[in-house]
């Protein structure tokens, strides 16, 4: 199937100019042209160029995360049991640790497990609990998850939790975080009244 170039920047997420641009420095040549001279995209082409990984070299993901340098060891227990479970389950995974509260949407290993999921690279993501991957947001994770078919298994499902205790957890992780940033905006002030 061939597309159109408006079709092949929609495809990309990029303009038109874009791909002219790029056809002139042969970063991406159109697979034909029309007899009227209009460029025509594959759709393998565009899916290679893109990045969009073959279902064979797809990942499983092990993802652990933990809120303060502190919980270091926790982390390494969480990866332990996620490699255990994977090793069981599946033929090969990928660990990606992450340090950083579950409101933190810019954490270095969640940033690069969105982009696994975005590009195709991924077939499950295995979690210890649900509020490992973020405590609030997960539910958009795990529907874009859905979207590009990845499972997404929770080892540790708190599914005997009523929707009080949920609700309790949730507001103890809000005050925790705000406390923690109020604690470091006032040692930083002190810091620098002292100096």
């Amino acid at each position: 199937m061939h597309l159109s170039i408006s079709e092949a920047s929609l495809y990309l997420g990029v303009s038109c100019c874009t791909l002219r641009r790029w056809d002139k420095s042969n970063k991406l040549i159109p697979d034909s042209l029309t007899p009227g001279r209009h460029r025509r995209y594959s759709v393998s082409n565009l899916k290679s160029f893109s990045g969009v990984v073959a279902d064979g070299d797809k990942k499983v993901i092990a993802y652990s995360r933990v809120s303060s340098h502190d919980q270091k060891e926790d982390l390494k227990r969480q990866s332990q049991v996620l490699n255990k479970y994977c090793i069981k389950e599946f033929s090969g995974h990928e660990v990606i640790e992450d340090l950083g509260s579950g409101m933190n949407y810019k954490k270095k290993g969640l940033k690069k497990l969105i982009n696994m999921i975005l590009s195709g690279q991924v077939t499950d993501i295995v979690l210890t609990h649900k509020d490992r991957l973020l405590r609030f947001g997960s539910e958009l994770i795990f529907l874009i998850c859905k979207f590009f078919g990845i499972r997404v298994p929770i080892i540790h499902e708190d599914k005997n939790l009523s929707e009080e205790q949920l609700l309790a957890f949730d507001v103890l992780e809000i005050i925790t975080v705000f406390s923690a940033r109020l604690y470091r905006r006032r040692s930083h002030k002190n810091v620098k009244i002292a100096c």
